[in-house]
């Protein structure tokens, strides 16, 4: 079983010593027919993506509601910029969508009034409003300064001061006549007796008879009364001099504003929500004229902010969302902040006198307003982490329209004066993005999900490795390094990104698809050729770069390889002991991934067939390490010593695992351990051995191949390689195996070398240098087989406890205990 065989088709073997070229696929630079990138026609990472590619083009062109797309795929495969990029080149053919406004509501002020408008108009009815503005500052007040409007304010004014002084002058027309004094004081006016026009002193009055006093005071009360009656006419006759002079305002007012807002109206012709809006702000203009002939300028709570204010903020435009000066086509609008006010929009407020206070200026648009009629691109985890926005962005694809919502009020954080703007109609594709572990826990826990994103765009992680692979790959490195603006790499550059994008993966018949790793990898290739001063990447260049990373990340690898090389953690690379073996495990952090030998024991007895897992034992096992330990006492019931009672009592180990051990991967190592165990023979400590087991012996494939045989080969290589060092790995695995190029070249000189086993009979006769037997015709493995030996070792197992517990019975017949278990 040790002899050396060759690959087979597309990276599979035989069981066995594996080939050189078993170990490591190689791209023939001489297949490229270019000489650098530069001549071809770059590839987006969409353009691979068959079926991610057929659901972004059908949930962005399906216009029914609810058909919204969440892309989901590892991160790092491009799905953000290609499907943006995609979006894009639709969108371009797309139809400019409206702009839209808020205007002020003069009958509410609190519920400002939203206004569509075609594409471009927001920004014209803006410049118009405040055009018209400051027109009317300059018209209304010459208006009002014509000697018409003066002459015919004056006649009012001066009518009502000569009704009043008409009235006074009877008053005191009857007041001399009557002897009677009227006399005007700081608290209004007086009246006393005077005779002959000379006020009367109170002595005087004093030593009047009571009769000529008496008539005096009937003169003086009915003469206040007469006063009392035109004084009470001077409000009536104010507000009838007030009602005048609004006529007429109204009149030259109207003069001033009519012809301007029929001009403007004409300009936004056919618009009848703005001629609506027109007519109202005509209406108001008329009736609050004055505001335009106020000797200062009235400052507005907003003064000294960033709202340009004044007396006529009531008149201005806020413009939400403009196309004018956009690009042809739909909105695409990517938000890396989705908060609910940067989602649905938010009203902001300013401090005043110890207030908050805000108007309609300060509604301020959020991505759904600037997407409408788009696309609006986010990502999912982040709108999950902020509070109320996926909610809110449910509620208006629900409703199909956007209302602005406040965090603040939503949580009765605030209580202040707000807003309630009008809705704006919702006409848009929401794009999220997210890894596939997030969608589908979202997915089972909230099944608005489905109802509102019916489009499931899933990105592959992988693609095939064939002829037609390596061509796609060539123009997506050429795409990369375009849009990096990279140096060109030449077909040894491409060749080699192609199998470190094998290499990542663990799989030789299989192409990373992550675009982040392969950007990152020509970027750092690019640097090298900078430094050494080439204007073409090559094969080295790419090859330094992968070195360079690794280097980078391998501070903990090493410091675990010196572990073992200063027999701190004991793994012996030569020799033979019984019930010991070197598995493998992959340890994995940040960007580091390396790959690491550990001790495993077995030791057996007889007992009452009780397999004891300490890893489990002392809960430093998973539960599906558990399961693997479970699938050993499986195999070793149904193969051995069938006729009689399990009589083993055994135990299993990690040496010197101070962590969590999960996984099945070492199942195939535990079983050989317990193997040797029991036939008491020596298992060659040359070996480390990776794979899982199933109850009918065949060994399974696992994770990480690549890296745990190179973790094993680099203690072998500082320690000397012998020639009779390797690794055991299932057959199932060979298809993936990338070895670094040093594996390689040692496994070609004969110093090293990679098994592939698909039984666990085939790996013990490797392991142990003796056959592992099958049963014969009569139901026995032959003689000196390790198979044979196990057998035996268990039925004597199962004969001493049969005598054992014969002669350990009390007079009373029952046992005497059992003595075999392990605890």
């Amino acid at each position: 079983m040790s002899g050396q065989t060759a690959a087979g088709e597309g990276g599979e073997a035989v069981t066995g010593r594996l080939a050189p070229d078993a170990l490591c696929r190689r791209c023939a630079p001489a297949r490229f027919g270019f000489a650098t990138t530069a001549e071809l026609e770059g590839l987006l990472p969409l353009a691979s993506q068959d079926r991610a590619h057929e659901a972004v083009s059908f949930g962005s062109a399906m216009g029914r509601r609810g058909y919204n797309l969440i892309v989901i795929g590892p991160s790092g495969s491009g799905k953000h910029g290609s499907v943006r990029d995609f979006l894009k080149a639709r969108a371009a053919s797309a139809a400019v969508p409206s702009d839209w406004v808020y205007v002020n509501n003069f009958d509410e002020a609190f519920r400002p009034i939203a206004l569509e408008l075609p594409p471009g108009r927001a920004g014209e009815l803006r410049r118009s409003m405040e055009e018209l503005i400051e027109d009317l500052r300059v018209a209304l007040p010459a208006a009002f300064e014509t000697d018409d409007y003066q002459n015919r304010r004056g006649a009012i004014d001066e009518g009502f001061r000569t009704s009043q002084e008409q009235a006074l002058e009877e008053l005191n027309r009857e007041a001399r006549e009557a002897g009677i004094a009227v006399m005007r004081t700081p608290n209004g006016f007086a009246m006393a007796p005077a005779p002959g026009g000379e006020v009367m002193k109170p002595e005087v009055f004093n030593a009047l008879g009571e009769d000529e006093r008496k008539r005096y005071e009937t003169r003086i009360k009915a003469l206040q009364e007469k006063l009392a009656g035109i004084l009470k006419a001077v409000p009536r006759q104010e507000k009838q001099r007030r009602a005048e002079l609004r006529t007429i305002n109204r009149e030259f007012a109207e003069r001033a504003v009519g012809h301007s807002i029929e001009e403007l109206k004409g300009a936004f012709k056919g618009l009848m929500a703005v001629h609506t809006y027109l007519d109202e702000v005509h209406a108001d203009l008329v009736e609050n004229a004055a505001l335009f002939l106020a000797g200062e300028e009235e400052r507005s709570p907003f003064a000294g902010s960033a709202v340009a204010d004044g007396r006529f903020d009531r008149y201005r435009v806020n413009v939400m969302v403009s196309r004018e000066g956009a690009a042809d086509g739909a909105p695409v609008v990517a938000e890396d902040h989705p908060t609910l006010g940067n989602l649905v929009g938010r009203v902001e407020h300013v401090q005043s006198q110890g207030a908050l206070v805000t108007n309609f200026r300060l509604i301020k648009p959020g991505a759904l307003h600037q997407g409408n009629g788009g696309y609006v691109l986010i990502d999912l985890k982040a709108l999950l982490s902020e509070p109320l926005a996926w909610d809110a962005l449910k509620r208006a694809l629900r409703q199909e329209s956007i209302r602005i919502e406040s965090l603040g009020e939503r949580l009765s954080l605030i209580n202040t004066v707000s807003l309630e703007p009008d809705p704006i109609p919702l006409n848009v594709k929401v794009v999220l993005f997210a890894d596939r572990a997030l969608y589908y826990l979202l997915s089972q826990f909230d099944t608005d999900i489905d109802d509102l994103f019916k489009v499931v765009a899933d990105f592959e992680d992988d693609m095939t490795w064939d002829d037609g692979g390596e061509d796609y790959y060539a123009r997506l490195v050429a795409a990369v390094a375009k849009s990096e603006e990279l140096r060109p790499l030449d077909p040894g550059a491409v060749a080699r990104s192609i199998e470190e994008a094998a290499r990542a993966i663990s799989d030789a018949r299989r192409l990373s698809l992550r675009i982040t790793p392969l950007a990152d990898l020509l970027r750092e290739a690019d640097f090298i050729a900078g430094e050494e001063g080439t204007g073409t990447v090559s094969g080295t260049h790419v090859d330094k770069a992968a070195k360079a990373r690794l280097r980078r990340a391998d501070r903990i690898r090493e410091a675990s390889q010196e572990a073992i090389l200063r027999d701190i953690a004991l793994i012996d690379t030569d020799g033979a002991a019984v019930g010991q073996i070197n598995g493998l495990a992959v340890l994995s952090l940040g960007h580091g991934t390396f790959g690491r030998p550990s001790r495993i024991t077995a030791r057996v007895r007889m007992g009452t067939g009780r397999l004891v897992d300490i890893e489990r034992e002392v809960e430093l096992g998973g539960a599906l390490h558990s399961k693997g330990v479970l699938i050993l006492s499986g195999f070793l019931q149904a193969r051995y010593a069938l006729e009689v009672p399990m009589s083993l009592a055994a135990s299993l180990v990690f040496e010197q695992s101070y962590g969590g051990v999960d996984g099945d991967s070492a199942s195939s190592a535990e079983l050989y351990a317990l193997l040797s165990a029991l036939a008491e023979a020596p298992i060659d400590q040359s070996f480390a051995v990776t794979g899982s087991v199933n109850q009918l012996g065949h060994v399974q494939a696992i994770g990480g191949v690549n890296h745990k045989i190179e973790g094993f080969f680099d203690i072998c290589s500082e320690r000397g390689l012998t020639g009779r060092q390797g690794v055991l790995i299932p057959a199932s695995n060979v298809q993936h195996l990338m070895l670094r190029e040093d594996v390689v070249e040692a496994c070609a000189k004969g110093s090293f070398a990679v098994h592939s086993v698909a039984t666990i009979d085939e790996g013990i006769e490797i392991l142990t240098g003796l056959k592992a037997g099958a049963r014969g015709a009569d139901g026995l493995f032959a003689d000196g087989t390790i198979n044979r030996r196990i057998e035996d070792r268990l039925v004597g197992f199962a004969e001493a406890r049969r005598k054992f517990g014969i002669a350990g019975r009390r007079p009373d017949g029952e046992a005497a205990g059992d003595v075999g278990v392990l605890s």
